[in-house]
Parts: C-alpha cells; structure tokens; sequence
C-alpha cells in the first residue's frame, strides 16, 4: 500500500471513529494524516505485535488531543482491532480522548497537557543516547502549542547536547482552540526562530506524502544536529466545509455535520475500494 493509499484509510477510520463518538478533535486529527501515514508506512522501525520492543523508534504525540489520529493509524497497523476504535472516549475505554501510554498499544507517551511532550521525547532521545542505542524519536507538536515556554527549554536542551536522534514536526496549521494562532498569541517566524537553536529546518508542504517521506530521510542524515520539520497544514484537511472553521478544533456534530460526514466517509470509501 503506498502512503497515499494509506492516509486514505487512517482518514476514513478516523472520521468514523469521531462520527460514532458524536463529538471530538477533528480539526488537529485532520492535519496530521499525511504525517503518520508516512511515518507508520515507511520511516518508522516499529513492530505491532511488539509495541515495546526495546529496538523501536518513538513517537511523541506532544499535541495529544490529535490521539484519534493515531489511534486510526495504530489499528490499521495491527496494533489493535479497528473494532476498537468505536470505543474513543467511552467511561473505562483504552482509546481516550488524549493519549495514554498505559491504556493504548503503541502509544509511547501520555500527552495532552500543552508543551510538555517536547520535553518528554527530548529526555527519551537523549536517553537513548546515554545508553548508545540507535532508535530514533519523532515529536508532533502544534502550532498553538509553541506559546508554551517550556517547548523552548526543550529545543535548548536538544540543541546543546546534539541530539540528532530526534526529529520534531510541527503541525503548522494556523489555528489553535481560541482562533488563529497569530492573533491568540502571534509566535512569529518559525523557521528563523528554530534555527536561531541550531536546530536543521525546513518547511513544507505537510499534505505531500512524498514531500514529508524525502524530508524526514533528509533530516535523519543530517548528523550532530536535531532537526525540525515545518508542516504547512490545515486544520480539518478533507473535510472541505470543515477546514479551516474557527471552531473545528473541537466539535459536537449537527445533524448537518453527520451528513457531511456520511458523504466524505463514502467518498473515502470508494477510493479504498478501488
């Protein structure tokens, strides 16, 4: 299955994951597809019948409120069952509303709380590091979220101790839960920002699957550095009538939505079963 085959599916599991649950983070689920379609199908070494295997490569869903994403990308992988994806943010479920390391095979950090991942796949790359190990981590992080301090303490500490294990995506996206990024709390020009921290750059186009696949290969030659990969996204992408709204960051469908969704869904799935 190639990658755009594959983001397809995780985009057709994911809206019916959130249609099911009547509500949820469709906006930053959305933004992210191509990302983890490239990133399960091709980049990372990782083994479904084996979510701990010791010789992995890490994920850090820092924005963790995108975990319906996720949780599409690992059922279609073999971590768990598709059927479990009905489930998403029912009392006592193993699929919650952000990410959970002890609910959820193949998450590898419980995050949700804004600005705190950064940290978190940080201290993993640079523990893997200590140890002499080779596997590689790779943090999603949002746009909005880059108000919070702490991600800078983070890009600090990984600059200083060239962990050039980790590679961090940014889900540019322009749109955070209060409206857009640049009026909530305008964070200014990312690129220069990140590599005034030594940080190796770039920005692209995140929807291009095979922009993100020869980006991400790029950045993990690059040795002595860590890098940052700009993804220029939006929020809500597939869903035309959705993107770029206000409020889809979060939203209770009407029954107008469902209907919207009931066509995409259809959409998507005839083109998987082409």
């Amino acid at each position: 299955m190639n990658n755009k085959q594959f983001s397809a599916q995780i985009r057709l599991e994911t809206l019916k994951e959130l249609q099911h649950r009547t509500f949820g983070h469709i906006g930053g689920s959305m933004s992210i597809v191509e990302l983890l379609s490239v990133l399960y199908n091709d980049i990372m070494h990782v083994d479904p019948k084996n979510p701990n295997d010791p010789t992995r490569d890490y994920l850090v869903l820092s924005k963790g409120h995108a975990g319906p994403a996720l949780y599409a990308t690992l059922a279609l992988k073999g971590y768990f069952p598709l059927e479990m994806l009905k489930t998403l943010n029912d009392n006592g479920t193993n699929l919650p509303s952000h990410a959970d390391k002890n609910k959820t095979p193949g998450i590898d950090m419980t995050t949700g709380s804004l600005g705190q991942g950064l940290s978190a796949a940080v201290g993993i790359a640079k523990g893997l590091k200590i140890q002499g190990k080779d596997n590689r981590v790779f943090a999603i992080v949002g746009d909005g979220e880059l108000n919070e301090g702490q991600c800078y303490e983070a890009l600090i500490f990984a600059s200083k101790h060239h962990l050039d294990n980790l590679v961090v995506f940014v889900d540019d996206n322009k749109l955070q839960l209060d409206g857009p990024t640049k009026e909530v709390s305008d964070i200014g020009n990312l690129d220069d920002r990140f590599r005034s921290f030594a940080f190796d750059t770039r920005r692209i186009d995140g929807h291009n699957e095979e922009i993100i696949k020869a980006s991400t290969i790029d950045a993990l030659n690059k040795k002595g550095m860590p890098s940052i990969i700009i993804l220029d996204t939006i929020k809500g992408k597939g869903i035309k009538e959705f993107e770029n709204l206000t409020e889809n960051h979060h939203m209770r469908f009407s029954e107008d939505d469902n209907q919207l969704l009931d066509k995409y869904i259809a959409l998507l799935e005839g083109e998987n079963n082409e």
